[in-house]
Parts: C-alpha cells; sequence; structure tokens
C-alpha cells in the first residue's frame, strides 16, 4: 500500500518544476537550442536597433543642451505610446497567426506529397506488372536515324533536367491582412499626433511657453510623418517572425538605423536644423526600412487576396482588441512615469530619459527570445507537439534568465562610465548615477517578464495576458502616484522595479498553476 501511494506521488507533475527541465542542457546547441539561436539572435539585434537609434539622438540632442534634451524624450514617449496601442497587438497576432498557417500550410502540402508518391509508386508497380518482355520493351527503344530523333530528345531532355520551376508564393491571408491594418492605422497615428501634439505634450507635463514646448512640439509633428512608415514595416516583421526569418527585418532595421545615425549629425549641425534635423532623419531611415521589407515579402508571399473573407479580419479585431488593451495598460505605466519625472523638471526629466533609453534597449535583447519562444510554441501548439512545447517554454526562460544577469553586471558597471556620452551636465549626471543601480538590478526581472509574454502568446493566450496585465497596470499606477509624490526621482524608479517584478509575476501565474493553453502540464 505505502508503495503505490510512493508511485502515485511520484507520477504527480507540477507545473512548476517544467521551469528546472534539463538545466543542464540550457546551453547545448541540439536542435531546438539551433532553431532558438537562428530565431532569437537576429530578432533580438533588430529590437534593439531602433532604440540604439533613438540612444544616438539622445546623445546627439544631448549636446544641444539638456532642455532639448528632456523636450526631445517626452516626444519620444508620447510617439512611442501612441505606436505601440496601434501597432504592437498587430504584430504580436501576426506573428502567431502566421506561424500556426504556415505550418498548417506545410503539413497539409507534405501530405499531398505523401499521397502522390503513393501513387506515382503503385503506377510503377503496374506498369511493371503489364509491361511487355526485355526484348518488346526494347524494340520499342526509337534507333537512331540519319534524323537525329534520338539526340534531339537526349538534348531535350537534358535541357528539361536544368530548368527549374520557381518557387510558389506563400498564400498566408494573415500577411495581407496584415500589411492592410497597418497602413490604415499609420495613417490615423500621423494625423492625430500632428493635430494633438499640444495638449498631448501638456498632458505629458509641458505647459505652452515653457523651453520644453517648441522643440518637443517640432520634434513630435515631423516624426509623426513616418507613422505609415513604422506601422507598415512592423507588421511586415510580424509576418517574417511567423516565418521564422529575424534575418531579413534585422538586415532591413540595420541599414535603415545606419542611415539615421549618419543623417543626424547632417541635418542637425550642417543644416543646422536642430532637434527637427533628427526628427527628419528619423523618418527618412523608417522610409527605407519599410521599402526594404515590403520588396523582400513580395518575393515569398501572394500580398493580392482573393477576397475579404479570405483576410478574416474578424479574427484580428477579436485577439486584437485583448491585445490593444494590455498594451495601453503596460505602456501607460511607462508613459505616465516619463509625465512625472517631466513634472519634477527638466534636469529630472533629462536623466530619466537617458536611464529609461537605456534601461528599454538592453531589456529588448530578451523580447529576442520571446520572438523565438512565440514562433516555435506556435507552431508546436499547432501540430498539438506538447512535448516540444514545454521544452521550447523551459529553455527560453532558462536563458532569459541567464541573459538578464549577465545584462545586470554590464550595465552596473558600464553605464557609470557611459554616462557621459549621453550629456555633460553635472546635475544631470548624478541624477543618471541614482538610476543605475535600478536599471542594472531589474535586467533579470525584465527579462523573465519579456520572455513570459512570448511564451503565453506562443499558446495563443491573448485573453490572459490581457487581463492579467491591466490588474498589474492598476497597482503599478497607484505605486508610483504615491511613491513619485514623496520621493521624486527614486520613487518613480522604485514603483517601475515593482511593476516589472509584478508583470514577470503574471507571466509565472499561467505555466506555473497549469491552467489555460497549459493544462497538459498536469496530465
Amino acid at each position: 500500500m505505502a508503495e503505490k501511494e510512493v508511485t502515485l506521488t511520484e507520477n504527480v507533475k507540477s507545473p512548476v518544476s517544467e521551469f528546472f527541465r534539463d538545466l543542464r542542457s540550457i546551453f547545448k546547441l541540439d536542435e531546438l537550442g539551433q532553431e532558438i539561436a537562428r530565431i532569437a539572435l537576429p530578432a533580438a539585434l533588430a529590437l534593439t536597433a531602433d532604440p540604439v537609434a533613438s540612444l544616438v539622438d539622445t546623445a546627439f540632442i544631448g549636446h544641444i543642451g539638456p532642455i532639448e534634451q528632456a523636450a526631445v524624450g517626452v516626444s519620444i514617449a508620447v510617439f512611442n505610446q501612441a505606436s505601440k496601442i496601434a501597432i504592437f497587438p498587430l504584430v504580436s497576432v501576426t506573428t502567431s497567426f502566421v506561424a500556426e498557417e504556415d505550418t498548417i500550410t506545410k503539413a497539409s502540402l507534405d501530405l499531398q506529397d505523401d499521397k502522390s508518391k503513393e501513387q506515382n509508386e503503385g503506377d510503377a508497380e503496374a506498369l511493371d506488372t503489364d509491361s511487355p518482355s526485355n526484348s518488346e520493351s526494347k524494340s520499342l527503344i526509337p534507333k537512331n536515324d540519319s534524323t537525329g530523333s534520338v539526340c534531339k530528345s537526349e538534348k531535350m531532355a537534358s535541357s528539361f533536367e536544368v530548368v527549374k520551376p520557381k518557387p510558389e508564393k506563400r498564400h498566408i491571408p494573415s500577411a495581407s491582412a496584415a500589411l492592410i491594418i497597418g497602413a490604415v492605422l499609420g495613417i490615423i497615428q500621423a494625423a492625430f499626433l500632428i493635430a494633438g501634439a499640444k495638449p498631448l505634450l501638456k498632458f505629458m507635463g509641458i505647459k505652452p511657453g515653457s523651453a520644453m514646448s517648441k522643440p518637443a512640439e517640432d520634434y513630435l509633428r515631423l516624426r509623426s510623418l513616418g507613422a505609415p512608415a513604422v506601422l507598415l514595416s512592423l507588421a511586415m516583421q510580424g509576418v517574417f517572425r511567423g516565418f521564422k526569418d529575424t534575418k531579413t527585418p534585422l538586415f532591413a532595421t540595420v541599414a535603415g538605423d545606419l542611415a539615421n545615425i549618419i543623417l543626424d549629425p547632417i541635418f542637425m549641425f550642417v543644416f543646422h536644423l536642430g532637434v527637427r534635423g533628427a526628427a527628419i532623419a528619423h523618418v527618412i531611415s523608417q522610409y527605407l526600412i519599410s521599402v526594404i521589407l515590403f520588396w523582400r515579402l513580395m518575393e515569398k508571399v501572394d500580398l493580392v487576396p482573393p477576397s475579404l473573407k479570405y483576410l478574416q479580419f474578424a479574427r484580428f479585431l477579436k485577439n486584437g482588441f485583448l491585445l490593444l488593451v494590455r498594451v495601453i495598460a503596460v505602456t501607460f505605466c511607462v508613459t505616465l512615469a516619463a509625465s512625472l519625472a517631466a513634472r519634477l523638471g527638466p534636469t529630472q526629466m533629462a536623466a530619466f530619459q537617458v536611464c529609461l533609453q537605456v534601461w528599454l534597449a538592453t531589456s529588448l535583447l530578451a523580447d529576442g527570445l520571446a520572438v523565438a519562444g512565440q514562433a516555435i510554441l506556435a507552431s508546436a501548439f499547432a501540430q498539438e507537439d506538447f512535448s516540444r512545447c514545454t521544452a521550447t517554454a523551459s529553455r527560453v526562460l532558462q536563458l532569459g534568465v541567464v541573459l538578464g544577469l549577465i545584462l545586470a553586471l554590464t550595465l552596473g558597471v558600464g553605464l557609470h562610465y557611459g554616462a557621459r556620452v549621453f550629456t555633460k551636465d553635472v546635475d544631470v549626471l548624478h541624477l543618471i548615477g541614482i538610476g543605475i543601480p535600478f536599471v542594472a538590478a531589474t535586467q533579470p526581472i525584465n527579462c523573465l517578464a519579456f520572455v513570459f509574454d512570448g511564451v503565453n502568446f506562443g499558446a495563443s493566450d491573448f485573453a490572459y495576458s490581457a487581463y492579467s496585465m491591466l490588474t498589474v497596470a492598476i497597482f503599478s499606477i497607484v505605486f508610483l502616484l504615491i511613491l513619485s509624490s514623496s520621493f521624486g526621482f527614486i520613487g518613480i524608479w522604485v514603483a517601475l522595479t515593482i511593476y516589472m517584478s509584478l508583470r514577470a509575476l503574471a507571466g509565472f501565474g499561467r505555466i506555473g498553476t497549469g491552467t489555460g493553453p497549459w493544462k497538459f502540464l498536469k496530465s
């Protein structure tokens, strides 16, 4: 009886134990490890390229003055908030849908190929059975006559062997739908930001007539002209991620951001356009990225839909709305933090802007793991390969913790010496020094939170992601308001640390309890 109880206890699976699955194989370059690396590394580089370009903007503008640096920081926060609200749900949904559709399409094609092979083998056997004797079959072979017919046939056969049919373009409904929605949202966002620049900046704490007002308005309005390109390029990146191709977006993003870095000093200092020059350079780079991606996508996918039903807009809208709720909650916390910092004054805002850009740029490296996890998991769930689901989830989460620890150590040491790249103002540098411990220490938490997002998106668990994040945001907003009013700059960073900790805990909740799409962990 006792032996049976022990056996039953040993057979009960704990979902939490999946986090520690195959810990010794965390860096193993097996089939799964290679696939994660192949997707995650280019994705991480592509995701960090744009924040790095923003950091370059911040560094160049910092040499103009702290007021302009603070003004641009607020404008970037407003633009990023609007962009994330518009595009993040679309990108996340597109990646999962494209991965599912591509997996199902490939599976059906493989099934057709297997059936055709079986049919061909059956036909070959039938021909062998009904074929005449060897002597009779030899007599059917044409002889080499004066016309050289055999020679001609041999030449024709060889020529046919050389000619290879072009691969057919993929028919992926989600790709076409994503581009249409992205273009429409981009135009709406541009019109909204250009028309509402002044009231939006006022809401962010920049009063009309203040020293920060004009440079902030100029930068926001000009940069908003690139909104259609930003949303289109991100929608196309979602399609490529669904194909598990992150090298193409990396190439396009690096090309665009290099153009931005080259054009920044030219427009800002040679043409004496100041912050307006930084905005113009950024807009040009975004249109370059979208052109490169669109050209490459046209080679792979048939983007012309046969009908409106083919696009499945209802499916996008349903899941996109859930993620819209989530992304508003996510970005509102960061935007509120920037607004509270702006209300403290230009010195505090300039320091907060530098710390925030570094905080987000480095943490986004973990988004590469999130993208890899999402793409692989979406395919695994489509095939109902639950063993691969658990192996993928545990591997990317373990790698996320390791990445966070490396980033914490790197920033804790490096940012003390690198802060002068962004500003020479003594007061701003002092506040940056206060923010560095928070920026560095939160990296493992941030990485886990980002990777958990990718894991839950890969399981198409959009409802849980939305409602859990909404709960986290409510508590985080309360902490931000209380701590910022009591402790100022330090209070804001303490509240952001609490916010990211709650976000990671919410991500853990689904897999850790073995509920929703992860209920198979208990079986």
